[in-house]
């Protein structure tokens, strides 16, 4: 690349100067949300659907009569369902208006990490808005794969609801490689294969399967749990293409806009860079390295992989079970360290690390993780829990900071103001 190159223009594939800063100036900018989620309005079905898609048989997210039983009155969606519903009415900005291409067009993106914080439930037809931003531009030198440098993108999605009181702060981060560059050697999988199973491993697998049970109805008490107690573990796996495809059914083809045979052809018209041709020398989505093996290689990767996102939604499995209906899981981060390929298993655990009083609610603050059958820790994260109280009663809901209910209220403004130049 020439210096030209790297400074005045963006390059397909590349990581350029121009590019890094045309997304520094989008920071704290509020973006168009590119298209229609999966269950914009929350239905009871959607809520189902999500929860089977990562294997979560909690009754409180899929049978109506049970969830009415329950302290909130309804069946309730689990809490990283938000991340495939809402509306967005934020206009495309300039660029995409003129034509432009958005930045690191050709690159390739990988889940680094990601941090929530939830405050009211959500119930099937709650009417619910997001704001999507971005929050930080890092620039690496020499930090992926062996390549030049890399870029690590941090968005920042808010959710309010009808009233304009905020539901929930999302952040996730994706690091940006060129695709040439993520070719080049890691040592780090040097020997990665499909890992072939025994009966025995199978049947070691099986048993924690079986012995997965949700606390349910049956409180948890803050004056039951103690430092050092541990998570009931789960498993999850070995990953397979139909724990891809039930992803997908769960939250949609995601938000590219991508799809099948006609939606095929008009993604390729929008975003020709999006597909490459398969063996067959048919034009088909980059996505499916997430579930060829010869795709993923043609990238550098040994084999496919799954998506970041469901393990956020495996370690969200895995607080929520423990902690019991009545509780409030308010808090939950991790990274995404390493990859889950297809044929990896993973055993998701925990342990509570602290006990505390905030505000008169009842805390608790757990260790979690994901660790795969290759002994590798591929999402380490910690999560806080608002526990029921035998002292001092059932659980408060957490009140948003300052700067979440001063987002919400601009937020509300910008929209009033946004249907207002509509009506001229």
């Amino acid at each position: 690349m020439t210096a030209d190159d790297k400074q005045n223009r963006p390059v397909f594939g590349r990581i350029t100067d121009y590019d890094i800063a045309r997304l520094r100036s989008e920071i704290g900018v509020p973006r168009h949300g590119r298209t229609e989620r999966h269950d914009p309005v929350p239905t009871a079905a959607g809520i189902s659907h999500f929860a089977f898609s990562y294997g979560d048989d909690n009754a409180l997210w899929h049978d109506p009569s049970y969830g009415g039983l329950s302290r909130w009155g309804a069946t309730v969606a689990p809490p990283t369902f938000l991340s495939i519903t809402g509306k967005c009415d934020i206009p495309k900005p300039p660029r995409e208006t003129r034509g432009e291409a958005a930045p690191f067009k050709g690159c390739g993106e990988y889940a680094s990490g990601l941090s929530w914080e939830w405050f009211r439930p959500v119930y099937a037809g709650d009417e619910i808005w997001y704001e999507p931003s971005i929050c930080g531009v890092e620039v690496r030198e020499g930090s992926f794969s062996a390549g030049e440098r890399t870029v690590v993108r941090t968005g920042r999605e808010h959710y309010i609801d009808r009233a304009s009181q905020t539901i929930a702060s999302h952040e996730n981060s994706f690091v940006i490689a060129e695709r040439g560059e993520s070719k080049k050697p890691n040592r780090s999988l040097d020997g990665v294969a499909a890992h072939y199973y025994s009966d025995d491993e199978i049947a070691e697998i099986d048993e924690l399967y079986a012995a997965e049970s949700s606390r349910g109805s049956e409180p948890r008490f803050f004056e039951d749990v103690e430092v050092g107690d541990l998570l009931q573990p789960l498993a999850k796996g070995p990953l397979t293409v139909t724990d891809i495809i039930a992803e997908h059914l769960g939250r949609g083809m995601g938000h590219y806009g991508h799809g099948p045979l006609k939606y095929w052809w008009t993604g390729r018209q929008r975003m020709s860079g999006f597909y490459s041709k398969n063996e067959h020398g048919v034009p088909d989505v980059v996505q499916r390295l997430h579930w060829e093996n010869a795709r993923a290689q043609e990238v550098g990767l040994p084999l496919a992989y799954d998506y970041g996102d469901m393990r956020v939604n495996w370690l969200t499995h895995l607080v929520t079970h423990w902690m019991g209906d009545d509780a409030w899981l308010w808090k939950l981060s991790c990274e995404i360290r390493r990859f889950n390929f297809l044929g990896d298993w993973h055993k998701m655990e925990g342990e509570v690390v602290a006990k505390r009083l905030d505000a008169g609610r009842s805390l608790v603050d757990l260790d979690i993780r994901g660790t795969s059958q290759r002994g590798w820790v591929t999402c380490p994260g910690q999560a806080t829990v608002i526990l029921p109280s035998r002292e001092r009663g059932p659980v408060r809901l957490p009140d948003p900071p300052l700067r979440l209910a001063e987002r919400a209220a601009l937020m509300a403004t910008e929209r009033a103001d946004r249907r207002r130049a509509a009506l001229r």
